[in-house]
């Protein structure tokens, strides 16, 4: 799979992109589950847990591959297998299932924070995908799940006051990723506390930062870049004459228009779990450069390197094994919703 600098996606991509979660959302085994066992009756199958996200090898792919098949139908009506991903959508995300899930957060003390802040942040996102969509399917399926997306409201609200410092890794734990899309939910929805605390959290974390160390990236599996995610919620919450000062001070380097700092990154063997992470990077470095662009296109420069880091991974995504296919539709169809 490829897209030129001057493809938009079609339809016959979306249908590609569309074969990944089909092959797992509805596939209960291979499963890695962080529950914590703190009682006998805690020892059972994910889909007893989570029946409805229980594929896709874990609870936040799951998630993200419903968003993925939401996303596409709503804006693929003639997607190739749009009847099929309707049914499994409706076999899935229903009542019964979702007030399953949220009991899965208050049975077991030591699952509180399962999915904490990566599989939070995709649940938000999958809730806003549905609510901006006009089709009675999507309006059963926004209902069903809303005492999980309400669950996960609530959870952000009370932990982030207590998160005193950011997280700053390149995997499902890094905070400027779950606060772009906290803040993207409270947006579409007209949540204002809930953006408030968002932006207030997001300024107290990040605000005084400057020269940031993205020469030191990426660590061995990331699929975050630490240092764009964080100019990815700035530029969210912040007014851009404020935000311009704010960038060129943080990643000075960057703005060099023939700047070396940053090139897409090799995955030395993709059946590894972990090692094949590097093709998010691709991925998710693409969507945070070229949403900067969209704000500044003075700053050109940077959707060539975003381009440039898109292309170089979408090949991957359909290389057949599990460990890549399972989760790289979601970071490669986000990409492209940012490019345009």
């Amino acid at each position: 799979m490829s897209l030129s600098s001057s493809t938009k996606l079609t339809l016959e991509e979306a249908n590609r992109l569309a074969t990944l979660p089909l092959k797992c959302i509805q596939n209960p085994l291979p499963y890695r589950d962080s529950l914590v066992i703190s009682k006998r009756e805690d020892l059972k199958m994910p889909q007893e847990h989570h029946p409805a996200f229980y594929g896709c090898f874990d609870w936040h792919s799951a998630v993200h591959g419903h968003w993925v098949l939401v996303y596409l139908l709503k804006h693929f009506p003639k997607l190739s297998n749009s009847e099929i991903i309707r049914k499994m959508l409706h076999e899935n995300l229903t009542a019964e299932n979702i007030k399953t899930e949220v009991k899965f957060f208050s049975l077991n003390p030591f699952s509180q924070n399962f999915e904490r802040a990566y599989g939070w942040a995709w649940l938000l996102k999958l809730a806003e995908e549905l609510y901006t969509w006009d089709d009675e399917d999507a309006t059963i399926w926004y209902d069903n799940l809303l005492p999980l997306t309400n669950t996960i409201v609530q959870k952000y609200v009370n932990y982030l006051p207590k998160l005193s410092y950011p997280i700053r890794v390149g995997t499902h734990t890094n905070t400027a990723f779950a606060l772009t899309f906290v803040w993207d939910y409270a947006q579409t929805l007209g949540l204002l506390e809930l953006k408030n605390l968002i932006e207030a959290r997001t300024k107290s974390y990040y605000f005084k930062d400057e020269n940031a160390p993205i020469s030191w990236e990426p660590s061995g599996y990331d699929f975050f870049s630490p240092c764009l995610e964080e100019a990815d919620i700035m530029r969210r919450i912040l007014p851009k004459a404020e935000f311009k000062l704010w960038f060129t001070k943080f990643l000075p380097d960057l703005l060099v228009q023939d700047t070396q700092i940053l090139k897409p990154v090799k995955v030395s063997d993709r059946s590894d779990g972990h090692l094949v992470h590097l093709d998010g990077l691709n991925f998710s470095r693409a969507w945070c450069l070229f949403s900067i662009v969209k704000d500044f296109p003075e700053w050109g420069h940077l959707e060539n390197l975003a381009e440039e880091h898109l292309n170089f991974s979408l090949p991957n995504i359909v290389d057949g094994d599990y460990m890549g296919e399972h989760w790289l539709a979601t970071f490669a169809l986000y990409a492209l919703c940012c490019r345009s």
